[in-house]
C-alpha cells in the first residue's frame, strides 16, 4: 500500500463493496501503468486523481475494472459516459440482497441468474461487475448503435465474458422491454440507470453546478469529466418520464421477470413513481437508499409476483 494512504473507510458504500477504502494507487498502477501520469497530490499530501481530466477518469475506471473485476482491457468511444465504478457496484450489491431475501438469506449466484441491464451504454459496467461478483449472466440493451458496438468490442477484448454477457440493440427509443426480451425468456432482475436530465440545456446546467461545487468556484468552461452523450444524459421529460414509462411497460412482462428495478436520482420524483406502482398493481415495491460521498440516491424495486410465486421462482431458478 502507498505510504500516504489513509485508513478512512467510505461507510456509505455497501459492506461488500471493494471500494470502501481509499484507492490503492500502487496496485492500480501495477494493473494499468498508464494511470501513473494522472496521479497528483491533494492539499494533504495524499495521492489522488485529477477528476477534472476526462482521460484521467477513464484511466482510473479502466484500472479499477482490471484490478477488481477481472478485465483484460476496456475502452469506450470519446464523449461517452464513463461512470464512477463504486456507485455502479453498489447497485449490484444492493440488488443482490433483494434476491437473497427470497433465497433463505443466501445470494443466488451463477449463470442461472439472468439480468437485463436497460441502457447498458458503451461502457458495459453493470454486466462486468455483476458477472465478476456473482457470476450472473446479462443481456445489456441500448438504443444507440455506437454504444452497442462499443459494448461488443469490450466483450471481444475480454473472452472470459463470452456466453455470459450479450448485448442487444433496442430498435424503438420509446420502448423498454419490447424488442429486447425475446419470446419465452425469463429474467430474475432488470436494472436501469435512467437519463437524469430533461434537455441538453438542463444537462449542461447540471454539469456546471457539479463542477462549481467540486472546485468551490465558478467554472467558465464546462467539460464533462465523466462524459456522456445526449441519450445517456437526458430524455424528454427527464428521469421521471422515463421511469413512469418503464413502469407502465413493465406490466406487460409481469410474469417474465421476478424483480424490476431502477435507480432514482431525484428525490422529488419518488412520490410520482411510488404512486404509479400502486396504481398499476404491483405486489410489492421497495426503496433502497444508496450513498456515495455527498451524493444520495436510491433504488426502487418492484414485482408483480405474489409471495408464493416468488418462492416457486427461486426454487426453480436459483440453483447453483
Amino acid at each position: 500500500m502507498s505510504e500516504n494512504k489513509t485508513s478512512v473507510e467510505k461507510t456509505r458504500l455497501h459492506p461488500r463493496s471493494k471500494h470502501r477504502t481509499q484507492y490503492d494507487f500502487k496496485l492500480l498502477i501495477d494493473a494499468l501503468p498508464e494511470l501513473a501520469q494522472f496521479i497528483t497530490k491533494n492539499k494533504h499530501g495524499n495521492e489522488t486523481i485529477d477528476f477534472f481530466n476526462p482521460d484521467g477518469v477513464i484511466a482510473l475506471n479502466k484500472s479499477l475494472l482490471i484490478l477488481h473485476y477481472g478485465l483484460s482491457d476496456w475502452a469506450i468511444p470519446e464523449g461517452y459516459l464513463c461512470p464512477p465504478i463504486p456507485g455502479r457496484a453498489d447497485y449490484i450489491h444492493h440488488i443482490a440482497d433483494i434476491l437473497a431475501a427470497r433465497n433463505f438469506g443466501k445470494i443466488p449466484t451463477g449463470s442461472n441468474v439472468k439480468v437485463l441491464d436497460i441502457g447498458t451504454g458503451a461502457n458495459l459496467v453493470y454486466p462486468i461487475v455483476g458477472n465478476s461478483e456473482y457470476g450472473w449472466s446479462f443481456v445489456g440493451s441500448d438504443i444507440d448503435p455506437k454504444a452497442i458496438e462499443s459494448a461488443e468490442s469490450i466483450l471481444k477484448l475480454n473472452p472470459h465474458l463470452e456466453g455470459k454477457v450479450e448485448v442487444r440493440l433496442q430498435p424503438k427509443a420509446d420502448e423498454t422491454f419490447f424488442g429486447v426480451i425475446q419470446k419465452g425468456e425469463k429474467y430474475d432482475l432488470t436494472i436501469c440507470n435512467p437519463p437524469f436530465h430533461a434537455s441538453a440545456e438542463d444537462a449542461q446546467a447540471g454539469s456546471q453546478r457539479k463542477l462549481n461545487n467540486l472546485k468551490q468556484e465558478k467554472v467558465k468552461k464546462v467539460e464533462l469529466n465523466f462524459g456522456g452523450t445526449s441519450g445517456e444524459l437526458w430524455t424528454e421529460g427527464g428521469e421521471k418520464a422515463f421511469i413512469l414509462r418503464m413502469i407502465k411497460q413493465s406490466s406487460q412482462f409481469a410474469k417474465s421477470c421476478c424483480y424490476f428495478s431502477t435507480l432514482v436520482s431525484k428525490q422529488s420524483n419518488l412520490k410520482h413513481i411510488k404512486t404509479a406502482l400502486e396504481e398499476i398493481g404491483v405486489m410489492e415495491q421497495r426503496e433502497i437508499p444508496m450513498g456515495q460521498g455527498n451524493k444520495t440516491s436510491r433504488i426502487i424495486v418492484w414485482t408483480y409476483l405474489k409471495k408464493f410465486e416468488r418462492k416457486e421462482w427461486a426454487a426453480d431458478r436459483w440453483k447453483e
